[in-house]
Formats: C-alpha cells, structure tokens, sequence
C-alpha cells in the first residue's frame, strides 16, 4: 500500500501554516485512505493532489522568504473583490447607475474641453526659444493735464537702433512694420494683408522654422522677400521659390529669398510674407532720414532680447532720461516707455495698437472658473446619490461587521465603487470631447487638438483629477457609513439620519447656487448685447459698404463718385482716413483763441480727415454750423468740424457758440465751420471722443457706399464694375461696416453663448441629481407615502409633500446666487462706457427658470410615488 503522493505533502508543508498543517493534512490523509479503497489507489493519488492545490488559500500562506510576493497576491485578490462588488452594484442599480456616470461623464467633458481653450490661451507665444527673454517696448502718450491720450503696441522707429546703442546689455532689438500689398506674380494677383517689414536679425530674436534660403543672409539685401510656405504654394505651385522675383503694387520688384514656416496659432502675430527691412532706406519706400528722426510715425514693433535674469524693470526706469536726451528735455513728460514680456501679450496687453486682437486673462480666470464649477457640481451630484442610496445599503454594512469587515475594508470597498464610477466617467468624457472638439474648435475659432490630451502633463493631470474626484466624491459616504456601529444599522438608525443628512441639503444648494449664477449671468450679457444692438450710435451703418482706396491724391475720385451714383442702388458715397468701428489713433495738437493770438490746448483731439460727403453718407446729424461744401473753396483747406465733446472739452456751452471761431490743429489754421452731434465712431468699450474733422489729401484712402433698401446684389455688381474699370487688374474686395461692427463684440457674443451652454449644462446636471436624490426620497418613504395614502390624503398633498423640501433648497440657492451674481456682473458691465442696468426682472426670470426646472424634475417622481398602491408600499418593508 502506497502512501499520498509525497510531492503533495511536501507542497503543503511548505506553503500551509504551522498551526493549520496537523489539521488540515490529518484530514487529506483520511479522505485519501477511503477514496482508494472506494476508486483505486491511482483515483484517490490523483485527487489527494488536486485537494492539496485547493487547500492553497491565501489565508494559509506562510512563506517568509516571499512576503512581497505573499502581500501582492492578497492585495491583488482583495482589490478584484472590491471591483467585482462595485460592478455587480453598478448593474443593480442601473438608474442610479446611469445618472452617476452621466453626471460626473458630462461634468468633466465640459471641464476637458474647456482646460484645453484655457491651455490653449496661457501657451501662446512660449514656443519661441527665448521666449522668458524677449520683451516688447511699448509707448503711451500723455495729456498736458497727465492723462493718458493714446496707448500704443508700436513705438516710433529711431527708438530700436538707439536702445541697443545706449544699453549694451541688450542682446538683440529688431524692429518689424507690418503691412499689406498687392502681389503679382505671373497670372497670380492678390491683395496680401500680412506682410512684415523685419530686420535681419529677426531669426536670432525669434524662433522661426525656415525651410529653404539662408536665415543669416535672407533678409539682409534691399528688396528680397520671403514667402511663408503656404504662401510660397499658393503663388509658385510646385515651383522652386527661391531666386523668383515678385512685383510689389506694380510697382516694385523683390527677390524671393527664402521660405519659413507659418508661426503656430498659438502666436501673438503670423506674418505670411518677410520682407528686408534694409528696403525702407530706399526713398521710395521709406527713407533713411524717417527711420532716423522721424518720432511722429509710432507703427513699428519694437522687441529686445534681454540677457537671463535681467529686471526688465530697471530699464524701464532708465526710459524717461533717455528720452529726454534724444528727442527732447520734456519728453518724459508727455510720452512714456515700457516693456512687456512676450509670453504676457496676448492675455495681458489691450492697448489701442496691436498686432492683432489678443485675449484677455480675465476670460481665462473666467472659463477656468466655469470648468471647476460645472466639476464641483458633477461631484456634487456623485456625492449626494452615492450619500442617499448608501441607505439602502445600511443592512449589508450592518452583516459585513457582524461577521467580522474591518472598517478599512468598508471604506476600501466604497472607495474603489467610486473610483470604478469616475474612471467610467472618464472614458465617457473623452470620447464626449473627441466628438465636440470640432464644433468647440468652429465656435472659438481655435485649433484645439485631441493630441493635447495625450500629452504627459495634461494626462497626469487627468489620473489626477480622476482619483482626486472618485476619492473625495465617495469619501463622504464611505467614512460616513462605516462609522454607524452594527446596532445601529440593522435597527435601522442610520437610514433615519441619511434621510435627513444636513450635508446633502448643503451640498444641492451649493450646486444650484452655482446654475442660477451662470443663469444671470447669462441673462445680463444677453440683455448688453442686445442694449448694444440696438443703442444709438449717431450714425448709420445699416447698407455701408466699405472699400480700400489707394490714397494717392492724383486720382479723380469725383468721377468715380459719379459713376457709382448712377446707380440707383447707390445713395451717397463718402470717403475718409478711417471708417466707423476703428480706433481713432490719429492726434496733434490743437489751438484756440485766448486773446488776440492762437494757444495751445490741454485737450487731446482725435482727427478725422474726411470729405463733403462723409457726414451724408452716414447720416450724421449736425449739432449748428453746417457740412464741408465744395462752394466754399476754404474748407479744403482752413475749414474745421468738430463734434458736441470736443466743443464742451474746450471750453464752449452751447455747440453754436463754437461755429466761426479760430482753430488750429497741427500745422493747419482755419476756422470752426460746424458741430456735429456726438456719434460713436469706436465701440461702445470707449465713450465718445473729442474729434476733429478736416480735409487733408493724400490720407482719405477709405470710401464708404452708402446703398439704399434695393437691390443690394445689383448695387454690388454696379460698385464691382465701376471698381474694376478705375483699378484694372486688382482684385475686388469689400465689407459691409454692421459686420465689422459684429465683430467689434464678437468676444462678447463668445462669452454670451458659453455662458448659455455652460449654464444648461450646469442646470442639466444639478436636474440629474434632484431626478436621483427624488427617486431615493420616494423609495425611503414608501411606507409614510403607504400609510397616508391609506388614512385618506390625496395625490396633490403627496406630491408637494415630497417636492417642497427640494423646492425650499433651490430658493435658498437662489438667494445666495443673486448678490454674487450681482456683483460679478456689475464689474463685467464696467468694462462698457454705455451699459445696461441690471433690472429686477433678470432675477425674478433666473429664479423662475430654477424653480421651474427644478419642480418640474422632483414632481415627475413625486407622482409616480404619489400613484403607488398603498398595499405594495405597505408591503415593502
């Protein structure tokens, strides 16, 4: 008679510890005696194995040399236990289940995609290699009374060469203008608006990607030009750009030099064309003697390479006293100096001059905030059910104490349910961003990519936010729950306390505090963009077509006048230095009387060079005197208008008290012929600005067409025929002023349906939560509803029984938003000269919509509790 199968037993030996070995082999060794005398030896050597291998629990685990290992498995067993329960509670609950996932999926969608526009916004500019190096220099001008007139991006072009030569610690400056040109090429002609004047060193200061030509050498002949690569394809195809030549306006010839790549969008400027700044010491561009002394022409961006750790700060310092040696002793009294970091720019800069529009850090702080809101109301949600059907589970944490769950497990147990939920979540919301980051990228004008969210930072960040977000959601009821002792909790206490948890109350009033802000919020920039919309500018712009002129003053422009009013299409034509919705950038200084002889004023005036038929064409009424006539020979050129503020500003009450008096402005001398009433020729951003409108050639290079309620498609072929005749060969273009002046709010527009969807969304989700916490509501009173029903109350009394408690929540949200919401939109409206007030009405609409909503998402369970059969309520506990 063989004995078991010794492999077998020195296996158990091994493994099995000390203290279960006797008992636990003493039995095998019984079964194996009766298997062999039942089976056969060979039957009962068999299974006396596989019992062996089953006996092998982690439990019973003894080695000491494999602790790590030992401690591992248990972990790794405890853990898949933990997941398992979490999904088989996950199917159970399926509504709940739903509401969770689909809270905290949409909550941290919108958190996704609103991170990526944010950094998107805060990364603009940094892929330059000294980008923590390079600073703009930027001027302003001051008032006599020391006010600021007029802040500038730009600065005027002596002042580069002379920083570099009077700081040597400056590294490198280089200065760029930017401008626009027709370009012709072969049987390609287009009108080009980004081109920059650069200087050689442009490379060394920026990091531009140059694909072919000589970085060093590109820029640095008169007249050589290059091409950015899409812009290199569009005119030479497939062609070797380099060695190409170019005609400039028909006018002058340039040499392709090289080709680059187009900066990122994440860029503060995008030139398309480079073109030597040596070009403008040619007399027919420029001139030498401008780029010298000529500190009037303020159009130049001026940036510096500083060394590292250099305060920019100190230089700053140093400006008034260079300014004061090298344009004059007072210079420092009325223009002042400064620097800007590059990476500051397009969040941090709103000057007057810019490159292009930039953005602005109060939307980042603005957006940022939304994003953490719309997350804390998800995990809002996520707390307040996992808290509320956590009761219904008070049993099964009861028995898993009684028969011996350590508190940590419990909590373990909860936790991992919740991590599980989230990361669900998680998968959820990215494949909502992937489908909504076209539509997000069409509305903000951006080029936000999915990429952004493999990178390593923002997917640490999104582990982050997903463990952050499971712990912290499902600590609350983890830590809660298992604190109840067994009694407790199968006498069942604790779904008494949970029903009337002050926490949860606290919490959905948090959630709705924060959906009725984003309500008002909404409201108000409705009610200022429409305020805007409709407010009375002073003028028309309704059916103004706008077309650039060259501003040479050979042209006969009166013939082309002529010819486009032979249409009856056409009512006026006006031409002007600039057009309404621009800035108004243009200033000298400005004389009146004072005694027998002209002095010199402290108000700053803007100019406006304009013609007869400026003011009809765009119905701007005249407060006395009259329009520039052409039966007064003198007006051309000693006549003067200027509109009611800059009249009040100089002294003058009543705006006919102006007319016929002496005025100088600049160089010229005249007298005052006319006061128009204020009109505002910039956005409503600015209040109206004293202007002054006179006649000066050469300058009037904007026409406005001013077309009647006919057919608008003829009068546009009639102003492209007429165009096209006067300018052969150059290609037509125009735009309508109401755009240009759409786009003077367009940021506004942004923020005014973001706050829309971001609040529906916010309301959706808090509407999520109320459906679960109603449903938890209905389903722990079920026996109160049971027994009322039963003693004779009606569906009605049931109904807002169990909905005013919710309701009572929501108005005290409602006024805990209101002031908040008061407060952040009175400062949001400040940023307007002309603004609406914030009525009672907005309040009374926002609470409405809550209520509404809110009562509307509670009564549809209160009703389908209030319907239940007394007997099955009665029956269910």
């Amino acid at each position: 008679m063989k004995p078991p199968p010794r492999w077998a037993d020195r296996l158990l030996e091994r493994f099995c510890a000390p203290h279960l070995l006797e008992e636990i082999q003493g039995d095998l060794h019984e079964r194996f005696e009766r298997r062999r005398v039942l089976f056969g030896e060979r039957a009962a050597r068999r299974q006396y194995g596989w019992e062996v291998l089953g006996f092998l629990r982690p439990f019973a685990l003894k080695r000491k040399r494999n602790a790590t290992s030992t401690t591992y498995l248990i972990s790794h067993m405890m853990i898949q236990n933990y997941f398992k329960i979490a999904f088989r509670n996950l199917r159970k609950h399926k509504a709940f289940s739903f509401i969770n996932i689909a809270g905290v999926a949409l909550g941290l969608a919108c958190f996704l995609m609103l991170a990526l526009y944010v950094k998107d916004e805060l990364s603009y500019d940094r892929h330059h290699a000294h980008a923590d190096r390079i600073y703009r220099l930027s001027r302003t001008f001051l008032s006599k009374d020391g006010t600021v007139s007029l802040r500038l991006g730009h600065a005027a072009p002596p002042f580069g060469p002379l920083i570099k030569q009077d700081f040597p610690e400056v590294e490198e400056v280089v200065r760029m203008l930017e401008t626009g040109a027709l370009i012709r090429y072969g049987d390609h002609l287009f009108n080009e608006n980004e081109l920059f004047v650069a200087e050689q060193n442009l490379f060394k200061v920026f990091s531009f990607k140059v694909l072919s030509g000589n970085p060093d050498k590109a820029l640095e002949n008169p007249f050589s030009i290059m091409f950015s690569r899409p812009m290199a394809e569009k005119y030479f195809g497939k062609e070797n750009p380099l060695g190409k030549v170019v005609r400039l306006d028909d006018q002058l010839d340039y040499t392709v030099t090289g080709v680059f790549e187009p900066l990122p969008a994440q860029s503060h400027f995008h030139p398309s064309f480079l073109i030597s700044f040596t070009t403008l010491n040619d007399d027919r561009v420029y001139g030498a003697e401008g780029l010298r002394s000529n500190w009037g022409n303020n159009s130049f961006s001026t940036f510096l390479l500083l060394p590292e750790k250099y305060d920019a700060q100190k230089m700053v310092k140093a400006f008034p006293d260079f300014q004061n040696r090298h344009i004059d002793p007072k210079a420092s009294t009325y223009s002042v100096l400064d620097l800007m970091k590059l990476t500051d720019i397009h969040l941090h800069s709103h000057l007057d001059s810019e490159i292009e529009a930039n953005g602005d850090i109060q939307y980042v702080y603005l957006f940022s905030a939304i994003a953490l809101f719309i997350l804390i109301i998800a995990c809002i949600n996520y707390m307040n059910l996992a808290t509320a059907k956590s009761a219904t589970r008070a049993k099964e944490v009861g028995m898993r104490k009684v028969i011996g769950a350590v508190r940590l497990q419990l909590i373990n147990q909860f936790l991992s349910e919740s991590v599980l939920l989230v990361g669900v979540s998680v998968v959820l919301a990215v494949g909502i961003v992937v489908l909504c980051l076209p539509a997000l990228n069409n509305f903000t004008q951006k080029q936000l990519s999915f990429a952004a969210l493999l990178d390593p930072t923002f997917l640490a960040i999104l582990v982050f936010i997903t463990l952050f977000t499971g712990l912290v959601a499902g600590s609350y009821p983890a830590f809660f729950m298992t604190s109840f002792q067994p009694i407790s909790v199968l006498k069942g206490r604790m779904a008494s306390v949970l029903k009337n948890g002050m926490l949860r109350q606290t919490l959905v009033v948090a959630q709705f505090a924060i959906a009725v802000v984003l309500i008002i919020s909404t409201v108000v920039v409705y009610t200022q963009m429409r305020y805007i919309q409709n407010y009375k500018l002073g003028y028309s712009k309704d059916q103004v077509v706008l077309l650039y002129a060259s501003d040479d003053s050979t042209i006969h422009f009166e013939s082309i006048k002529e010819r486009l009013k032979a249409n009856s299409n056409i009512r006026e034509v006006g031409r002007s230095s600039r057009v309404p919705s621009g800035r108004l950038l243009d200033s000298w200084e400005a004389y009146v009387m004072k005694g027998d002889s002209m002095a010199p004023t402290d108000i700053n005036i803007k100019s406006l060079s304009v013609d007869e038929d400026f003011i009809p064409t765009y119905q701007i009424e005249m407060a006395a005197g009259r329009n520039f006539s052409r039966d007064y020979a003198t007006d051309k050129t000693a006549g003067f208008i200027l509109n009611e503020t800059a009249v009040r500003l100089l002294g003058w009450k009543n705006p006919a008290d102006a007319v016929g008096n002496r005025f100088g402005y600049g160089a010229v001398r005249g007298q005052i012929i006319g006061v128009t009433k204020d009109y505002h020729f910039e956005s409503l951003h600015q209040k109206v600005a004293p202007i002054v409108m006179f006649h000066q050639p050469g300058r009037m290079s904007r026409v406005s067409v001013q077309v009647s309620g006919g057919d608008l498609q003829q009068a546009l072929s009639h102003i492209e025929s007429v165009w096209q005749s006067q300018f052969p060969g150059r290609p037509f273009s125009y735009e309508f002023l109401d755009q240009r002046f759409g786009q003077l709010y367009a940021r506004e527009q942004t923020q005014q349906m973001l706050f829309g969807i971001f609040a529906g969304i916010a309301i959706f989700i808090s509407c999520l939560g109320l459906l679960g916490l109603s449903m938890f509501m209905a389903e722990v009173r079920t026996k109160e509803i049971g027994v009322r029903k039963v003693l004779g109350a009606s569906v009605g009394s049931i109904v807002v029984m169990l909905s005013s408690d919710f309701l009572k929540l929501v108005l005290v949200a409602i006024a805990i938003a209101s002031p908040i919401a008061w407060y952040g939109m009175r400062s949001w409206l400040q940023d307007f000269a002309y603004h609406t007030d914030i009525s009672w009405w907005v309040y009374v609409l926002a609470g409405t919509l809550a209520v509404g909503i809110a009562l509307l998402t509670v009564s549809f369970q209160s009703i389908k509790a209030a319907l239940m059969n007394p007997v099955k309520s009665l029956r269910s506990e």
